[in-house]
């Protein structure tokens, strides 16, 4: 398999199957499709709008070509892939809770991904006090994602959302990046939550690799015009 992602320091979406698959230690073969532009006439748009009409990344391409792009759809074919590995929580009631959470996730939370976009390598507190302030919707956000935190920990009893590692913990990880970036406000037990959840191994390995890239892509900045 062949798994097609963007700028690890920028690129939430890829996170989230990388994360799951080398967590999981379900092997594949990395293609980084570097962001120059998203124009339709940018080298990035021709490379995977070859493999995908959504023109996004990821894109996975199993190994006779066949391609599967849409982080859901990447994780439930992956799962179904590999049924060995525990993926999903085991009990139906919290594999059900554990969709659904994801589901909530990938259609939800716009307010705060739109104002704070993924940016691994910086530490921006101060506009995530300021935006935060003056973003009532993004507030909502925020205060939405805690609880289902809670809430999932609270039942499970951790250490992770729904005990052991799962596809919901990859599937939150670049949020969970965001957090960390503009060090927007949580309690306690969240901050412990997303504290074990950078160094599971797949999120750890994303993190190192993001801090490599060392690449500045103005059009992914929103708050900066440089890294210094």
């Amino acid at each position: 398999m062949k798994l097609l992602i963007g700028n690890k320091n920028y690129s939430s979406w890829s996170m989230r199957p990388w994360v799951m698959l080398t967590q999981f230690d379900i092997p594949f073969e990395e293609v980084l499709v570097r962001f120059d532009s998203f124009a339709p006439d940018s080298a990035f748009k021709a490379t995977v709008a070859a493999l995908s009409p959504a023109g996004k990344v990821p894109i996975l391409v199993e190994d006779d070509g066949f391609a599967v792009w849409d982080t859901l759809a990447i994780a439930e074919t992956v799962a179904e892939k590999f049924p060995g590995k525990p993926m999903w929580p085991r009990d139906a009631r919290r594999r059900a809770r554990a969709r659904s959470v994801c589901a909530e996730m990938h259609s939800g939370f716009g307010a705060l991904r739109s104002a704070f976009g993924m940016n691994i390598e910086a530490s921006l507190p101060e506009v995530g006090a300021r935006v935060l302030a003056g973003n009532a919707a993004a507030r909502a956000d925020l205060a939405r994602i805690v609880e289902l935190w809670q809430d999932a920990l609270a039942e499970s009893g951790g250490p992770f959302l729904f005990g052991d590692y799962s596809i919901a913990d990859a599937y939150f990880a670049p949020v969970l990046m965001r957090i960390r970036t503009y060090a927007l406000p949580v309690p306690a037990d969240v901050a412990a939550y997303m504290a074990r959840a950078v160094v599971a191994k797949g999120t750890a390995a994303w993190i190192r690799d993001a801090l490599e890239e060392r690449e500045f892509l103005p059009f992914e900045e929103d708050y900066r015009t440089s890294r210094d």
